[in-house]
């Protein structure tokens, strides 16, 4: 017995005891041959299906579509399996329907085309995938009653318990009120101290000369002494004017502060209230200090005249304060009809990258002039002047290399009350 012979023995026992359908059809969809298993499963005898066209093992409805199936199958012939993603469906000899699983393959011979169909009744699987979907059903409908009384429940604890979230809440702003308090109780005793040891400090110092030139003034009673008498009399003028300085700024935050300063823009020639200014702020200046005034653009500016005097008058103070003899102090106008420009550089002290951004603080004053008479307010009320009159301040400075100030303010023609 050759091998050759022994596989074609083992081929029809494969054929003959599969467990499941196998259905070989020619081109034509005509059926060549079924094994046993085909038979019981369709009720069909081997002769009653051979030469029989395909579509008899199909239910009504589909044969028609199946023949294009089928013809489309052969213009393309490729192995695969169907059924997956949709239901397939076959026909008994009694004319029952099952469900089904097929998968197709092809093979050549003798230059003909035949199909081999290796098909699966499916109907116990169906059958308990019908089960499965009753059971989720049914768990479904359980599952929302569940929930339904859930919702109830929940909605039971949600009103029970709303009071004490509440409560919770209310605690929560009280404790939250109550730090910001303490904050700003912290802050305002902060101020307090620092108000009292400035105030204190800028006080004592002026009064402390008042009272000493005063006493040495009663002892040069001879015309001879006149030239210290002066000396001395300057001494107390400018003493008193730094108290007067000192309570004026005090009085200016305490309006800022209390919302009494509104802005009051009106029109004015700006050319001519910078020239005045410096002529009178010149005569603080020290010994051979200049400052020099540079105007550009326009007259007419309509804006708060005497704030922007009380913010001039701030900075160039500060810029004759923080300056030497003999140095020049550079004041810029620039009026371009929407904005007033003012520029004011000196080439004093100048002023720390670390103490720039606490400069415009209440009582803040840089480290390098602290020796020097100040309140740390100026610059604060300068800002708060500014805010007023909606402009910006910008800030350049260097330890030793001097500062500039530049301020921008709108030009407000619209805001004049007629």
């Amino acid at each position: 017995m050759t091998a050759e012979h022994n596989n074609d023995v083992m081929l029809a026992s494969l054929f003959a005891y599969a467990t499941e359908g196998i259905i070989l059809a020619n081109r034509a969809g005509e059926i060549v041959l079924a094994n046993p298993f085909a038979e019981k499963m369709f009720g069909f005898t081997q002769q009653e299906m051979i030469g029989q066209p395909i579509e008899i093992l199909l239910p009504d409805n589909v044969r028609e579509k199946h023949v294009q199936h089928r013809d489309a199958f052969h213009k393309n012939p490729v192995n695969r399996s169907m059924g997956a993603g949709r239901d397939l469906y076959a026909k008994r000899k009694d004319g029952s329907v099952f469900p089904v699983e097929v998968s197709l393959s092809h093979y050549t011979m003798n230059g003909e085309v035949f199909v081999i169909a290796f098909i699966i009744d499916i109907t116990v699987r169906k059958h308990n995938e019908e089960i499965q979907r009753m059971q989720r059903e049914e768990l479904q409908r359980v599952s929302d009653e569940i929930r339904k009384l859930n919702i109830g429940l929940e909605q039971k604890v949600e009103d029970r318990t709303m009071m004490l979230r509440e409560t919770l809440a209310q605690l929560e702003r009280s404790k939250a009120d109550l730090e910001h308090a303490l904050e700003k109780e912290k802050e305002l005793s902060d101020l307090k101290s620092r108000f009292v040891s400035t105030v204190s400090h800028e006080f004592r110092t002026p009064l402390a000369a008042v009272l000493s030139s005063a006493s040495l003034l009663a002892k040069y009673t001879k015309e001879e002494d006149q030239e210290k008498r002066e000396r001395h009399i300057q001494r107390i003028k400018e003493s008193v004017k730094s108290l007067s300085d000192l309570l004026e700024d005090l009085l200016s935050l305490g309006k800022l502060e209390e919302g009494l300063i509104k802005a009051n823009p009106q029109p004015f020639a700006c050319k001519e209230f910078m020239h005045d200014f410096v002529n009178e702020i010149q005569g603080l200046a020290k010994a051979e200090q200049k400052i020099l005034l540079h105007h550009t653009g326009g007259d007419e500016v309509v804006t708060d005249k005497r704030l922007l005097r009380n913010i001039l008058l701030n900075l160039v103070s500060n810029a004759i304060k923080f300056s030497p003899e003999k140095s020049d102090i550079n004041i810029s106008c620039s009026n371009n009809g929407n904005n007033l420009t003012l520029i004011v550089k000196d080439s004093g002290i100048g002023i720390s990258e670390e103490d720039k951004q606490h400069l415009f603080e209440r009582f803040f004053r840089a480290r390098n002039a602290q020796n020097i008479q100040g309140t740390g307010l100026g610059l604060h009320i300068v800002s708060k002047y500014i805010e007023l009159l909606n402009g910006k301040i910008e800030l350049q400075s260097e330890i030793n290399n001097g500062t500039t100030f530049t301020i921008t303010i709108p030009n407000q023609p619209n805001s004049v009350k007629t």
